[in-house]
């Protein structure tokens, strides 16, 4: 049985530039997705708070917290993990590239705050760091039709997940791909660590998915892939007059 996915809460940008807002008019908060495949039911990005988050997955999926097997994180950014410590029994997971990139700053980070004598940003990277331990690298492949999908750019290591079912191909975005407006558009989330990555990522989630779970919006069609589509269906009915 191919995997199933579902919006279990659609995010928001706290301002959005496409909409010409020049500062924060909102809560910032991730998209986060659910996707079952076999035994494996995985929460991508917790990004609202734990018992917010346990309403709404009673809500749009009909289970408890305590059903989340794994919890798989596109990126270490605070605002994709905010109810991360909710789902303690479940598998944390980020790419590889992430845990060591972000894991390798925050050390470089604690170590200058010994040095500074702040005893609270010495705590609070502490604790950033714990969370980091704590997250396993994911494998390739999380569970049956459900792999990684390398989104590096606006993060070191920011990675999706693909999801191959039976008519389509869905790719959840992460940050990779923020908004609708941003997908049309063809702009990158910014700030960006790395901008020619980030774009060289857009590019490969467009080329590949038919559906994309946006990291800050619903889940869409991918526009370019159904004019692609839309293209090759006319050639066909004009190449058969």
């Amino acid at each position: 049985m191919p995997p199933t996915f579902r919006v279990i809460s659609i995010g928001a940008l706290a301002a959005h530039p496409l909409w010409n807002e020049k500062s924060d008019v909102r809560p910032a908060h991730a998209t986060t997705t659910l996707i079952q495949s076999g035994d494996a039911t995985i929460l991508v990005d917790p990004s609202l708070p734990g018992k917010v988050l346990e309403a709404r997955l009673h809500e749009r999926a009909g289970i408890s917290a305590r059903a989340v097997t794994h919890v798989f994180l596109t990126s270490l950014h605070p605002i994709q993990r905010r109810g991360l410590a909710f789902f303690e029994d479940a598998q944390w997971l980020v790419s590889e590239a992430e845990r060591e990139a972000i894991g390798i700053q925050l050390v470089q980070r604690i170590h200058e705050a010994h040095a500074a004598e702040d005893q609270d940003l010495v705590a609070a990277l502490g604790q950033e760091i714990a969370v980091v331990e704590r997250c396993r690298a994911a494998p390739d492949r999380l569970a049956e039709g459900v792999d990684l999908f390398p989104l590096h750019g606006v993060t070191p290591g920011l990675t999706g997940l693909l999801i191959a079912q039976t008519t389509a191909t869905v790719l959840v975005c992460g940050d990779a791909i923020v908004t609708l407006e941003h997908l049309e558009a063809g702009r990158i989330h910014s700030p960006a660590l790395d901008l020619d990555q980030a774009r060289e990522s857009f590019a490969e989630a467009v080329e590949i998915a038919d559906l994309l779970v946006l990291g800050r919006d619903n889940v869409v069609l991918n526009p370019v892939r159904t004019t692609l589509d839309a293209l090759r269906g006319g050639d066909a009915l004009r190449g058969g007059e």
